[in-house]
């Protein structure tokens, strides 16, 4: 098809331009990295906020420096707005929208299908349209196709249409965007072909798959590997806790093993968009075709109680060591992010454990390096505006919680002020005699 090797041409020359349509975690990175490769990017968010900081040439994510953006902008490889007829220029436009859960549990792709229907009519003939959002097997074809043919285009044949679905860790130096091989389905051999020669752009390696439907199945296996392993070692660590055994020690030692073995670690309940998440679709499309994902079910219930389990936790440990209750206590909540040395807030435990401490009744205040304030989220409005407090004055709080374990924390300092300490991360596994004021969640 001559629209094939138009794209294939440009991509080559250095002449292909390309719209991001969601400029968060994993799009801004991804027009960054399009950028850098040599291709017009056109970013589009629907968030006017995110698009001033952008011309401006600043940044609002901690995984994409502001110097990156300044360049990107500086040099007119990227341009950003919130007008989704910009994508009319673009042989290739790549969605990186939300798709967060819906009640009971169940998919919400109004995001993915909003976007579609927004930019299907100023989508270039002949250009490729590929989504990374990560969805259900079948999401895609069922989706984003009709849309597409609702407004007049031919799935292969006007658009071509793939599937290539985003693995972003943020806040991981160690694998960045450029690392990590792509796994990619098109909806026809054409649409592969158009596609292989955009993501060669940015990706190590394509690893092509037979469908759709397959790569949708890639993305969602690899996030209930973790949450499946996750709830395990979740659910280890209160058993052996009940036997004085202690479970970093046990995993530690375990990771020794140089085969057949991978250590996950417990921590406070699962955060990010994707582990939370995404096997929830999964267990959402067994039950469509009348199944079960009865391991996916569990885990997501082991899970989804942690953040439940360490103000239990707390609650009992001001009682027995301190006689005082939870409801009216003064408690340090470290960390509000939902991993190390990221300032990102999606599914956050931290947001759960902070809105539990409050409903309790407790004076509960947090401090994060990277999270100076907490924004409005769809599960929390009550917590908009929450900013973090110094690490100064310690000694007005009658009890700390680890939730993350961001690395520039003052560990000492923390538990020579605070006379409890409640550890979800295990970052004092070295107790130096303080066992009794230091416990376990």
């Amino acid at each position: 098809m001559q629209s094939v090797k138009r794209i294939v041409q440009k991509a080559e020359n250095g002449s292909l331009t390309a719209a991001v349509i969601g400029l968060g975690y994993v799009g801004l990175p991804l027009a960054l990295a399009l950028a850098d490769a040599g291709v017009k990017v056109i970013g589009v968010d629907v968030d006017p906020s995110k698009i001033r900081i952008l011309s401006q040439g600043e940044s609002y994510l901690t995984t994409a420096p502001s110097k990156r953006v300044a360049a990107a902008i500086a040099s007119n490889r990227l341009v950003a707005t919130t007008d989704h007829a910009a994508v009319a220029s673009a042989d290739a436009t790549l969605i990186a929208v939300p798709t967060p859960l819906g009640a009971g549990r169940n998919p919400d792709m109004q995001f993915v299908e909003t976007t579609v229907r927004a930019i299907a009519p100023h989508l270039k003939k002949g250009s490729l349209l590929s989504l990374e959002s990560t969805v259900y097997p079948g999401a895609t074809r069922e989706t984003v196709l009709p849309i597409l043919e609702a407004a007049g285009h031919e799935p292969g044949r006007d658009i071509l249409v793939s599937y290539a679905p985003e693995r972003e860790d943020p806040g991981n130096s160690n694998f960045a965007l450029a690392d990590i091989p792509k796994v990619l389905a098109g909806f026809d051999a054409a649409s592969q072909e158009a596609a292989n020669a955009v993501y060669r752009l940015i990706s190590p390696s394509i690893r092509e798959v037979s469908s759709l439907e397959t790569a949708e199945a890639v993305k969602i296996t690899e996030n209930v590997f973790r949450a499946v392993n996750i709830a395990l070692v979740n659910e280890l660590k209160h058993i052996y806790g009940k036997m004085g055994v202690d479970i970093f020690e046990v995993v530690d030692a375990a990771a020794t093993k140089p085969f057949g073995y991978m250590p996950f670690y417990p921590g406070p309940g699962l955060g990010g968009h994707c582990i939370p998440i995404d096997p929830f679709y999964l267990a959402w499309r067994a039950r469509q075709l009348d199944t079960e994902a009865r391991f996916v079910e569990l885990a997501g219930e082991i899970n989804s109680r942690q953040p439940e389990i360490v103000v239990e936790t707390l609650e009992r440990a001001l009682k027995l060591h301190a006689g005082i209750e939870l409801e009216g206590a003064s408690v340090l909540m470290i960390g509000i992010a939902y991993k190390k040395n990221v300032n990102d807030l999606r599914e956050s435990p931290g947001l759960e454990v902070m809105s539990l401490l409050r409903r309790a009744g407790a004076k509960a205040e947090y401090h994060d390096p990277w999270t100076p304030s907490v924004g409005l989220t769809r599960q929390y409005p009550e917590l908009a505006g929450l900013a973090s407090v110094p690490m100064e004055g310690l000694g007005k709080f009658e009890a700390a919680v680890i939730i993350t374990d961001h690395d520039d924390i003052d560990y000492e300092l923390l538990a020579a002020e605070i006379p409890l300490i409640v550890d979800s991360r295990g970052v004092y596994r070295n107790l130096d005699g303080r066992a009794a004021k230091i416990i376990r969640a």
